[in-house]
C-alpha cells in the first residue's frame, strides 16, 4: 500500500493509509542505506513496515518537509512588531526552492501603524506575491485565507508568536492546538509546535505544522547567486557591466542604478544575505567541500565504510603477522 508520512516521533512513522494513521517502522535495509524519510514523503508499507521512498516533487533541508505546494509565510502587523529583514528571509528561502509563496499577516485587530498594510502592498504586493490580513481572534479574513490553501498542502512558517497555531484553529476548531501568549518583556512569542507534522483542515486543504524556520541564514549558497533570491535585484543582473557584479559598489552595475525602485528593507536584506554567503564562500575554500562520511555508494546502494582508524589498524594487524611468520621462519 501507497500512504504519505503524517507525523515522525521518536522511532514511529505515522502513515496516512487510505484515511488511516497507522505507526510503522523502517525496513532495516533502509536503515542500513540511511534512507531520508521526512515528513510529507510518500511511502509504500507492508504490514506496518515502510518497504520503500517513492520520488518527492518538492523538498526543504530545514525543517525537513517534502512533497509541499507552497509556503504560507505567516507573520504579526503588532505584537511582536513586524521583522521585514526576516519576513524578507522566509521569502527568499521559498524563492530557493522554487516554491510559491502566500503572505499572511495576522493580528489585524490590534492597533498598529496606519501605513503599514500600504506599504506591505507596494513593497510585496508589487512583486506579484499573493497578500491576505487576518485576525485569528476575530476570525477575520479566514474565509479568503481558506481559499488561498485550499487542494493544497502548505507548510507555514514565520516568527514565534505571530498566531499559527491560533491560525490553524480558526480554519478549524475542531483541531485545538495548543497555544500562547507573547512575551511583553521580550516581544516575542514561544513556539507550541515540537514536531512537523501535516494537519487536515478540510478535504483535501492540508497544513505542514512545524517548529519554525529557526536560524536561517544564507551559508549555503555563493555570493554571486544572492540576487537571484530577489526578482527586483535579478531583472537588472544582465544589464550589469560586469557579469559576476554584486551590485555593492561596482561601476556599471545596473542595480546601482536603478536602486531607488528597489525597498530599502529589501535591499538591506540582500547585503546581509550576500554577507552571509561569503561566509559560506570563505568556508568551502579554506576547508573545501569533501566531508568524510561513514557510508560510500556501489550500485545505488549505501554501504557502511570501514573507518581510517580501523583501516590503520587492520593493516597493522597484517603487518604484525607477517614479521611474526618471518621470526617463526627464521627460528626453524
Amino acid at each position: 500500500m501507497q500512504g504519505q508520512i503524517y507525523k515522525i516521533y521518536s522511532d514511529s512513522y505515522f502513515v496516512n493509509l487510505n484515511g488511516n494513521i497507522i505507526p510503522c517502522k523502517i525496513r532495516d535495509v533502509l536503515k542500513k542505506q540511511k534512507t531520508s524519510i521526512v515528513t510529507g514523503d510518500f511511502v509504500e508499507v507492508d504490514k506496518d513496515v515502510i518497504t520503500k521512498v517513492l520520488p518527492r516533487k518538492s523538498f526543504i533541508k530545514r525543517p525537513a518537509v517534502a512533497n509541499v505546494d507552497q509556503i504560507v509565510v505567516v507573520s504579526a502587523l503588532k505584537e511582536p512588531e513586524l521583522d521585514f529583514g526576516q519576513l524578507n528571509r522566509y521569502i527568499s528561502l521559498a524563492k530557493y526552492y522554487k516554491l510559491p509563496v502566500i503572505l499572511c499577516f495576522n493580528k489585524e485587530d490590534l492597533e498598529y501603524e496606519n501605513n503599514l498594510q500600504d506599504k506591505i502592498e507596494e513593497v510585496y504586493g508589487s512583486l506579484g506575491y499573493k497578500i491576505v490580513f487576518t485576525s485569528a481572534k476575530e476570525k477575520a479574513g479566514i474565509d479568503h485565507f481558506a481559499k488561498l490553501m485550499k487542494d493544497k498542502l502548505s507548510a507555514l512558517c514565520g516568527n514565534s508568536g505571530v498566531g499559527k497555531s491560533s491560525l490553524i484553529n480558526a480554519l478549524n476548531p475542531d483541531i485545538n492546538l495548543r497555544t500562547q501568549n507573547v512575551s511583553e518583556k521580550l516581544n516575542r512569542g514561544t513556539h507550541t509546535t515540537r514536531h512537523c507534522e501535516i494537519i487536515e483542515i478540510s478535504t483535501f486543504t492540508r497544513i505542514i505544522d512545524t517548529p519554525g524556520f529557526s536560524n536561517l541564514k544564507f551559508d549555503f549558497i555563493l555570493p554571486k547567486d544572492v540576487d537571484y533570491l530577489f526578482d527586483e535585484i535579478y531583472k537588472y543582473k544582465h544589464k550589469c557591466k560586469y557579469s559576476d557584479c554584486l551590485h555593492i559598489n561596482e561601476t556599471g552595475c545596473e542595480v546601482l542604478k536603478n536602486i531607488d525602485t528597489i525597498d530599502h528593507s529589501r535591499y538591506e536584506s540582500y547585503l546581509e544575505f550576500v554577507k552571509e554567503a561569503f561566509e559560506y564562500k570563505e568556508k568551502i575554500k579554506y576547508n573545501g567541500r569533501k566531508t568524510e562520511t561513514h557510508n560510500k555508494f556501489h550500485n545505488d546502494k549505501s554501504i557502511v565504510k570501514i573507518s581510517e582508524k580501523k583501516r590503520h589498524g587492520a593493516r597493522n594487524t597484517q603487518k604484525q603477522r607477517i614479521y611474526r611468520e618471518l621470526d617463526e621462519h627464521e627460528d626453524e
